[in-house]
């Protein structure tokens, strides 16, 4: 809608939505992580690590799935490649190794840690997919209901490629509200008596669904995968989901992590 910030043509709104999400979300995690007892330095700087790793990682699957890397490898070099933000799963899945791998270095504590991180990746995404929809990508198909949008910024086209005049579904606020909802429940819950691993959990099937279903609405340039119905990020969401499953029920064999009021809270009774 919006893809330069006051006709900036070198400040676009998603680039600045993209940077203040990353700042919520890593805020959020030294928050949480601050109140459960871990060290605060760590984790931000784990934060750090898997935001590079993202970045490095979304543009990795792009490059993977779309077509038209394929069909001309040269596209891999120009600035369009450079502005793009890549694909969410890439980033997500380079994310999760990345922070395994510094976790076992700095002897962080696995699952407590992955829970404090949880609510932060939820927030700081719902803001990056508003950035999505100032830009105009990962648009949706084209429907006729009373929520539709329809971009005319012909800035927004070129940048992203977005079509004109059509009215299409708002996928990118389906996203952002889905994953709001999501921060609400998991700050919540992590604000609760829980088995570590539960939250990390929680947020790894709640956000799995939500986007499996997103994608039906959403277009897809490079089509689905193996020729089935589904696309890559609904494969992906699929695994994630059993991930996610996977991890709550290993917490039950572990013991509680006792909730913790936030500082300058009042100690609930």
């Amino acid at each position: 809608m919006y893809p330069e910030i006051f006709h900036l043509s070198f400040l676009h709104t998603y680039g600045a939505l993209v940077a203040l999400a990353f700042l919520c979300g890593l805020w959020m995690a030294a928050r949480l992580a601050k109140r459960d007892g871990l060290d605060v330095d760590a984790a931000t700087n784990l934060g750090i690590y898997c935001a590079l790793a993202a970045i490095v990682g979304a543009k990795a699957m792009m490059l993977i799935v779309d077509p038209r890397y394929r069909e001309n490898p040269g596209e891999i070099f120009t600035m369009d490649t450079l502005q793009a933000g890549g694909v969410f799963y890439g980033g997500l899945l380079a994310a999760l190794a990345v922070s395994w791998w510094y976790m076992r270095k700095t002897r962080l504590p696995l699952w407590r840690t992955a829970d404090v991180f949880a609510p932060g990746i939820a927030l700081g995404h719902g803001i990056g997919r508003l950035g999505c929809f100032s830009a105009g990508c990962c648009w949706g198909v084209e429907c006729h209901l009373p929520w539709a949008v329809t971009f005319r910024n012909p800035v927004a086209h070129e940048l992203v490629g977005v079509p004109l005049g059509l009215p299409l579904h708002p996928t990118q606020l389906y996203e952002a509200f889905a994953e709001f909802i999501i921060f609400g429940v998991l700050y919540r819950r992590i604000g609760k008596t829980h088995r570590a691993g539960a939250i990390i959990g929680l947020y790894l099937m709640l956000y799995s669904t939500a986007r499996f279903v997103v994608e039906f609405f959403r277009n897809h340039e490079q089509g689905n995968l193996w020729g089935t119905p589904l696309d890559t990020s609904q494969w992906i969401s699929l695994g994630l989901c059993a991930l996610g499953a996977w991890c709550l029920f290993r917490g039950e064999r572990k013991p509680e992590v006792a909730a913790k009021p936030l500082r300058g809270a009042p100690a609930r009774r």
